[in-house]
């Protein structure tokens, strides 16, 4: 017998529905802030990720998968969604066109990493890009987004985190500082951090071993220069404007190198070590790194799954999927041309019907019609079929009326409006 691979997971008709809620609440949320929806490809040429992810990132030592392609090209399933779009902007110069370029896609990710709650190794996004504008509006406009997303889905116990990675002008010197401090604590540093000490020390900032989070490095806001200091005393001054709660975690660092002056998590402590429910940040270079016009821009990513997990914990997912909302029951093989007829009029309304398709016995439509927890139940024979009318079965009250074919049809369009 074949299974999925590990850290892959089928999404079952039974739970297809939460999928569907949330994906409501994005194409929602999309609307509100006049988001278009972008698709790129789920493979790229694997130069993008070096150039755009950053060697030093563990998404591209340790977690991509990247394959040769039958031409001899190296590719690799994309490990996150920003580096994709990135290139689509570029390639089909869509910043252009009317400024602000704002973007969001649902995608499917691929990372080789140990699977654990939320986070597979195929797991969806849902991300969003504004490109071509580069102020504390922008930046808090983003995680409004995610707020009123957030809204939308009814979670409360959020809370946003945000930090200022700085510039290539105030960088260097907080690295150095970085560079000094952890040198002097090298003997506490665990394996992967020794590494990244000589690579990028601002990796060290996100690692999750317990050695090293237990370890006190000086803190990048006291090394922003007058610029970068300045934005993000603005974006906490407009956070405050809007009353939206936040706390600032000089530890964020995201894990991806593209990321400059702004980033941000929000955070749900009610699901374990994972918490981090999104996450984003500025990249004002990432455009230029990749070959085109230096073009500032913001965005966020979140994964579903995990979402997913955080929305069951709050009891936020009790939203139950859409049942049929009348089964007609043919007694024979002549009733069934009649039923069929019906449904397919009623569907053609707007109304979910259904009738039997495997030529059943009565006992057995009705096990089915309880199964899938049909609202109403039509049977038709004969004498139903010569007269029209029928009798309209309530499956919950037990309750039973008569109706002529036009009286419902009426009946049950007006229920499913």
């Amino acid at each position: 017998m074949y299974t999925v691979p590990k850290g892959t997971k089928d999404v079952l008709p039974s739970e297809s529905y939460k999928w569907h809620y949330i994906e409501d609440a994005v194409r929602y949320t999309a609307e509100l802030f006049s988001l278009k929806e972008i698709r790129t490809p789920v493979f790229e040429h694997t130069e993008l990720f070096l150039r755009g992810v950053g060697g030093t990132t563990d998404i591209v030592n340790k977690e991509m998968y990247t394959f040769e392609d039958k031409g001899g090209r190296s590719i690799t399933l994309k490990p996150e969604g920003t580096a994709g779009v990135a290139r689509s902007v570029i390639e089909n110069s869509l910043a252009s066109g009317a400024l602000p370029l704002k973007m969001y896609y649902i995608s499917p990710i691929f990372r080789y990493e140990k699977p654990q709650a939320g986070r597979l190794r195929e797991h969806h996004q849902f991300g969003v890009e504004i490109y071509g504008a580069d102020t504390a509006e922008c930046d808090v406009e983003a995680m409004l987004i995610v707020k009123t997303f957030f809204d939308k889905l009814g979670l409360r116990n959020i809370c946003v985190n945000i930090n200022s990675i700085g510039c290539e002008h105030c960088r260097p010197n907080y690295n150095k500082a970085l560079t000094d401090y952890y040198k002097k604590h090298e003997d506490a540093l665990c394996g992967d951090c020794k590494d990244r000490l000589q690579r990028n020390p601002l990796r060290l900032l996100d690692c999750k071993n317990e050695r090293c989070l237990a370890l006190n490095p000086p803190k990048i806001t006291d090394y922003l220069c007058e610029s970068c200091g300045n934005r993000f005393l603005e974006v906490r001054a407009l956070l405050e404007e809007l009353a939206i709660p936040y706390e600032v975690n000089t530890k964020i660092v995201r894990g991806l190198d593209y990321y400059t002056g702004i980033v941000f998590e929000f955070i749900n402590k009610n699901i374990g070590a994972q918490n981090t429910v999104c996450g984003g940040g500025r990249y004002n270079k990432l455009s230029k790194e990749l070959g085109g016009a230096e073009i500032p821009a913001i965005g966020f990513g979140m994964g579903i799954e995990r979402l997913i997990l955080t929305l069951e914990s709050e009891g936020l997912l009790e939203v139950t999927e859409k049942t049929p909302a009348v089964y007609f029951a043919p007694l024979d093989k002549e009733c069934a041309k009649k039923c069929m007829s019906i449904t397919n009029e009623l569907r053609s309304r707007g109304v979910r019907a259904e009738t039997d398709i495997m030529g059943r016995s009565l006992k057995s439509q009705m096990k089915y019609a309880d199964k899938t927890a049909c609202e109403f139940v039509v049977v038709i024979g004969s004498g139903e079929k010569e007269t029209a009318r029928y009798v309209i079965k309530n499956m919950s009250t037990h309750e039973a009326f008569e109706a002529t074919e036009e009286e419902l049809y009426v009946f049950f369009s007006q229920k499913s409006k």
